[in-house]
């Protein structure tokens, strides 16, 4: 009961380290609960680790912070026996959204035929994935309907670090796409810290909800260590300074159950377009 939680953390971003700091000093400070952090390049290598038996030769963890993709990768390839443990308040209510040119002739879906649709990393669920996925359910589907214009610029990372999401504004902006899809809490930073001149472009549609990140447990994790994390998280208050710092950094208020049903659609579009097909991805 004593033993340090293995956790693992993908460095999309400086700051990532930083967080884990705040939450390393937290668990040992004030939850009494021992954490170590290991960070990776990539979350492929990160359910790996999540994934992997005492005698693999591979880094080893007891818990994963996932994105949604990672998270239903995790499930799948341990034959669902990997545990949900808690999310973020922010991470319930994600939408895609698709944006063009103010003014321009793309002003709902149906104009993409015979256009260009530029998508994030193919990896992203939010500016890729999911976006193929609502398309092709109204009938428009990629390299038939419209030409995709992809931008792989942070593979691994699933669009956490929205690089990609950047390329696909510019590329709307610069009329190599007529469109480009996004996801909500980068459009909505776009608005409120003005990355794009007002008006310049214009938001034509936006998907179904679903749900992002997880904290994901391996199968054979002690169920009160488990619990004795998942208890640690639901502890932290954001109207505690010290506590905030951390939560603002991570983008959220409070940690929350999982709520599962906001994974169903990513998981569907993730079979039809092989992210469970492990050879295919070149995971081992």
């Amino acid at each position: 009961m004593n033993r340090a939680i293995w956790i693992g953390a993908v460095a999309y971003d400086p700051k990532v380290v930083t967080i884990w700091e705040g939450m390393r000093r937290y668990f040992h400070e004030e939850a009494g609960v021992a954490v170590e952090v290991v960070l990776f390049q990539s979350y492929e290598a990160q359910v790996a680790a999540l994934l992997a038996s005492p005698t693999d030769p591979l880094p080893r963890i007891d818990i994963a912070w996932n994105t949604n993709l990672a998270f239903l990768q995790s499930d799948a390839w341990s034959g669902h026996k990997c545990r949900p443990i808690a999310m973020r308040d922010t991470d319930i209510g994600w939408m895609s959204k698709i944006v063009a040119v103010n003014g321009g002739p793309v002003t709902a879906l149906s104009d993409l035929k015979g256009r260009t649709l530029a998508l994030g990393s193919r990896d992203s669920g939010h500016a890729a994935i999911l976006p193929v996925h609502f398309l092709k359910a109204q009938g428009l589907i990629e390299g038939r309907d419209y030409r995709p214009l992809r931008f792989n610029s942070d593979l691994g990372k699933h669009g956490d670090t929205g690089a990609s999401e950047v390329e696909v504004l510019r590329a709307v902006l610069d009329g190599q796409a007529d469109a480009g899809a996004v996801g909500s809490p980068f459009w909505q930073r776009v608005g409120d810290e003005g990355l794009v001149p007002k008006g310049a472009l214009k938001e034509i549609w936006t998907s179904p909800p679903f749900n992002h990140c997880m904290f994901t447990a391996r199968p054979d994790l002690d169920p009160a260590l488990e619990r004795r994390f998942a208890d640690a998280l639901s502890a932290m208050n954001y109207d505690n300074p010290h506590h905030r710092v951390v939560l603002d950094a991570e983008g959220l208020k409070r940690w929350v159950s999982p709520q599962l049903e906001g994974y169903a659609t990513l998981k569907e579009a993730s079979v039809q377009q092989g992210f469970f097909d492990r050879s295919a991805l070149g995971v081992a």
